[in-house]
């Protein structure tokens, strides 16, 4: 974890030259909705997920801008769909705070191209069959996530956009790696 921080501490620093030559910027607030998927092959797959972020983004060039945002993600509760004989697991519950920065390209005044990139503190409450006992974890690590979307710009403050974004996080052999393919609205001030 010191590691991870320590590398967003020094792409913070790297950043400020390029930011503090931009002239102008926004804060922003966005949420997403749409379907998590988590890939322990004895939970269901896919179910409801939905993230929200706030941050501010800097006018780098005239169509490039770029940021920080700080957000929270919740991928879903999996139930089992595996039957294991005599063994009864818990459902999953994935959900975690995001850090990290952000991109927005502008292709036109009204498409747009955006990522983003950063660290991600995920509390999970899954479980795994082992040697026919259930063994569950319940707890928290850190982790990355990257992502990446397209979308649309009605006007300076409002957008509408299709994003897919990875999360990736395990601790002690249990994994919280998952993905949210989303549609999302932004608002900018």
């Amino acid at each position: 974890m010191n590691k991870s921080l320590a590398a967003l501490a020094l792409a913070a620093v790297l950043a400020v030259p390029a930011v503090s030559h931009a002239q102008d910027g926004n804060f922003y607030i966005n949420g997403s909705v749409g379907e998590a998927h988590y890939g322990k092959s004895y939970f269901d797959n896919h179910h409801f997920g939905f993230d929200a972020n706030g941050g501010y983004r800097w006018d780098v060039a005239p169509a490039f801008k770029a940021g920080v945002e700080a957000g929270y993600v919740n991928i879903g509760s999996y139930g089992v769909r595996s039957n294991f004989p005599g063994i009864v697991l818990p459902n999953a519950n994935i959900h975690g705070w995001t850090l990290g920065g952000t991109a927005k390209y502008d292709i036109t005044p009204n498409w747009y191209v955006d990522g983003r990139a950063g660290l991600w503190r995920w509390t999970a409450r899954t479980a795994m069959p082992v040697a026919g006992t259930p063994v569950v974890f319940d707890g928290n690590g850190t982790g990355y996530y990257a992502g990446a979307g397209f979308g649309y710009n009605f006007d300076s403050n409002w957008s509408l956009g299709l994003n897919y974004n990875y999360y990736n996080g395990s601790k002690h052999g249990f994994s919280a790696t998952s993905s949210l393919a989303s549609v999302s609205a932004e608002y900018r001030f």
